[in-house]
């Protein structure tokens, strides 16, 4: 099976970003190197512009629009950035193998920043909801 490590980081934006990244190598790891390409490639404040913008055209091209949570795309993108803060690491797959948390803990490393379920909220999945207990500095 294919996954998303089979295209550069170049090819692998590209592709999304015009639509034409196969849906199914579209996994949760590759949405976090998504937010570790365009980190490093425009920092952060463009790189949630650009996914924010680029995400939302995706799933409405493949017609996934009900999974689109705007949320937890801004707080995974912020996690992501964070980390990528405490080590400079020179490609995702290092920078994913030092914090697999972010794949196999995503949820409980998310909801440890709100006294509440965001994953389960719609105003959530509509509108960005800051963190409530800790930011994501």
């Amino acid at each position: 099976m294919q996954n998303h490590f089979a295209l550069t980081d170049s090819e692998f934006e590209i592709q999304f970003k015009n639509c034409e990244l196969n849906p199914t190598l579209f996994n949760h790891e590759a949405h976090l190197r998504l937010a570790w390409i365009h980190i490093n490639k425009y920092g952060i404040e463009k790189a949630l512009e650009n996914i924010e913008h680029q995400l939302n055209r995706f799933v409405s091209h493949v017609g996934a629009e009900g999974k689109y949570h705007q949320t937890v795309t801004i707080a995974a993108i912020r996690a992501v950035d964070h980390l990528m803060r405490k080590a400079k690491l020179p490609s995702f797959k290092m920078f994913i193998n030092t914090y697999p948390e972010l794949k196999t803990n995503f949820k409980e490393l998310i909801n440890s920043h709100y006294t509440f379920d965001i994953f389960s909220s719609e105003q959530a999945r509509k509108e960005f909801i800051a963190p409530n207990l800790c930011a994501f500095d």
